[in-house]
């Protein structure tokens, strides 16, 4: 025989190597699936040094989601008005602050000379009401009127004005309960 007659020669001969090379190849896929199957399901184990499962740790897991960091108000307490700069700092900074939607910048004296021409309560007026790109308020409808005019007091002193700090309203007197006889 010629050697082209070889090369097409396969390494199985017979028909017992045919089952061998069969049996083997399926062997072969059944224990790697086996293996397969046991490492994806084994129990991961907790590795040295970790407290994930200490009582305090698994306490704070379980704990409901209501617990976590809120607060609770009482509706019917007298409402604790913030200072001017506070209420900058948690309202107005985010557009006094860079300038965003074209609010005057607090520092800019230029940018709060033509609002501070305007008076006191026009200024005081725009920011409850709101004004073009300027929610009311600022955005936070919780605010007390007492609050935004100290922001707007807060921001315009340090653009060059001299504003006086709005009074605090004296609260309103509780009604009378009428006496049971």
């Amino acid at each position: 025989m010629s050697d082209a007659h070889n090369e097409h020669e396969s390494a199985i001969r017979t028909p017992k190597q045919l089952i061998a090379a069969v049996v083997g190849f399926f062997l072969i896929t059944v224990i790697g699936i086996a293996l397969l199957v046991q490492f994806v399901t084994q129990e991961k184990l907790t590795g040295h040094g970790s407290d994930s499962q200490s009582s305090e740790a698994l306490a704070a897991r379980l704990k409901p989601v209501g617990d976590i960091d809120y607060t609770l108000k009482d509706s019917n307490a007298p409402k604790v008005l913030q200072t001017g700069e506070a209420i900058y700092t948690s309202t107005c900074a985010a557009c006094h602050g860079s300038g965003a939607a074209g609010a005057p910048k607090v520092g800019d004296n230029g940018a709060w000379g033509s609002r501070l021409a305007q008076g006191e309560a026009t200024i005081l007026k725009h920011a409850i009401e709101g004004l073009r790109a300027m929610p009311a308020k600022g955005g936070n409808p919780d605010l007390d009127d007492v609050e935004v005019a100290r922001a707007v007091v807060f921001m315009a002193n340090k653009s060059g004005g001299n504003l006086k700090e709005p009074a605090v309203p004296a609260p309103a007197a509780a009604p009378a309960e009428e006496k049971k006889e």
